[in-house]
């Protein structure tokens, strides 16, 4: 293993992606130090720690605590994902938008270039929607240490700023490094809140918040994360493999083709994406729960719009159900993007390929698309475990709140109805994240070594033998 690690930083051009990608993490992490002016950073951390188990901890998570700190990088990369969110569906139901889209790479860079816009568009929103909620009279004018109207352009110019910089970074780590820099950023903002969450953990066992059975709870909770990173290893990991067969052909002097190769279609095509999707979109009403409208007070006060925003946080009964059907729906639409059935049939009926038993044309592109609609259900339903389950055992399942059948789970002991009160950083959206972006960068790694003749890190896969440097 430590030979395999050693031989990426014998490949010149390895090296220096490696090196640039951590390079660039480094000046991210940086910038979790800087805050922004004007911060009473005290009450601002308590105010977090009061309001930890609710959306504020989920949307803090995604920032890599920036948001927790009110750093210059506070907003993270979460404008960026809506503003792809946003793209990406208007490719589908808007046609000069998909005609773009199919005209190329030039096409591709003007969609980028408008996505840029919108996302510094939504970073201005969101900064000034902070701004408003910290300046509030009823959130406490102490968390501002000057005048609020020198306090709200300059929130609203940092925080956009920072956010046009994180954009940068993670497409230039896209681009000149290694793995997806979008995901890297969140995945070492979790990464790094780790210790964290390990201490809360422990200061919670040595004070016995959780009773006689503490030691055993804690076997459980550590056996049964284990058994997660696994379930995702091995979901990642599994494909469906459709057999294709060419025909033998004769191109000049030479017979090609007769060969039955397989095409492989992951169970989980579209990766964190949808999570991460559906995630950016519960989050959104939590931005404009403390803005005040005509000095009615935060919204979440209001009578008729602070039920809602309450029945939309983690944990309750509508936030999981709109979870899980904004997962189902990211995945097939995630899905719909990456995949084209219709070009992969014809460019198998191009090359005389075709699936054993099923005519060539519009035969193998139905059976494509039944196929991949199967899978991805299962996908989704993976994803919707993961991210839902363990989300339920550490913030409870709060069904009591519901309107008339709530009272019938109240008998109910509170470490169900209430949860262990872990962090967030051992939720199943984390661990998905971070084992999934692992697994894609460390791919990524594997291909680039494969390619120049090295060994990979998978054993067991049919590699190429690598050679030997001394």
């Amino acid at each position: 293993m430590f030979e395999k690690f050693a031989n990426i930083f014998r490949i010149p051009d390895l090296r220096n992606r490696v090196l640039f990608t951590l390079g660039l993490l480094a000046v991210y992490r940086l910038g979790a130090h800087i805050p922004t002016p004007g911060i009473n950073a005290d009450l601002l951390a308590q105010f977090f720690n009061q309001n930890s188990g609710s959306a504020l901890g989920l949307v803090d998570l995604f920032s890599g605590g920036n948001l927790r700190k009110l750093t210059v990088f506070a907003l993270g990369i979460m404008p960026y994902i809506t503003a792809s969110i946003i793209f990406q569906l208007l490719t589908v139901i808007y046609e000069p938008l998909a005609k773009l889209q199919k005209e190329g790479e030039m096409g591709r860079r003007k969609i980028t270039q408008w996505t840029r816009y919108v996302t510094v568009l939504l970073a201005i929103v969101q900064s000034f929607a902070i701004a408003l909620t910290l300046t509030n009279t009823s959130t406490g004018q102490s968390m501002v240490t000057i005048g609020k109207f020198a306090f709200i352009p300059m929130c609203v110019i940092t925080l956009t700023t920072g956010t046009a910089f994180i954009m940068w970074l993670g497409e230039q780590i896209t681009e000149r490094g290694i793995g997806n820099g979008m995901s890297l950023l969140i995945f070492t903002g979790i990464v790094v809140g780790l210790p964290r969450g390990v201490q809360e953990l422990y200061t919670k066992a040595t004070t016995q918040a959780w009773g006689p059975l503490t030691p055993l709870i804690i076997i459980l909770l550590v056996a049964a994360m284990i058994a997660v990173v696994a379930f995702i290893i091995f979901v990642e990991r599994s494909e469906r493999r459709i057999p294709v067969q060419y025909a033998k052909r004769v191109v000049g002097r030479k017979m090609m083709g007769g060969q039955t190769i397989h095409l492989p279609l992951k169970v989980n095509s579209g990766g964190v994406m949808p999570v991460i999707f559906a995630s950016s979109i519960l989050s959104a009403p939590l931005l404009f729960s403390g803005m005040s409208f005509f000095g009615s007070g935060p919204l979440r006060d209001t009578k008729i719009v602070g039920p809602i925003l309450a029945a939309l946080a983690p944990g309750e009964p509508w936030y999981v159900l709109l979870q899980m059907v904004a997962i189902v729906f990211f995945a097939y639409f995630y899905i719909s993007i990456v995949f084209r059935p219709d070009d992969i049939a014809d460019n198998m009926r191009k090359n005389g390929g075709f699936i054993p038993g099923i005519r060539p044309g519009k035969r193998t592109s139905d059976f494509i698309n039944d196929v991949l609609t199967r899978i991805t259900l299962v996908g989704a339903i993976y994803l919707i475990i993961i991210t839902t389950i363990p989300t339920l055992l550490i913030s409870g399942i709060h069904f009591n709140h519901l309107f008339l059948i709530g009272p019938i789970f109240d008998h109910l002991p509170a470490a169900f109805t209430q949860g262990l009160g872990v962090n967030f950083y051992f939720g199943g959206t984390s661990l998905l994240i971070v084992v999934g972006v692992a697994m894609d960068t460390v791919n990524q790694i594997e291909s680039q070594l494969i390619m120049r003749h090295y060994d990979g890190f998978s054993p067991k896969s049919g590699r190429i033998k690598g050679r030997r440097s001394w």
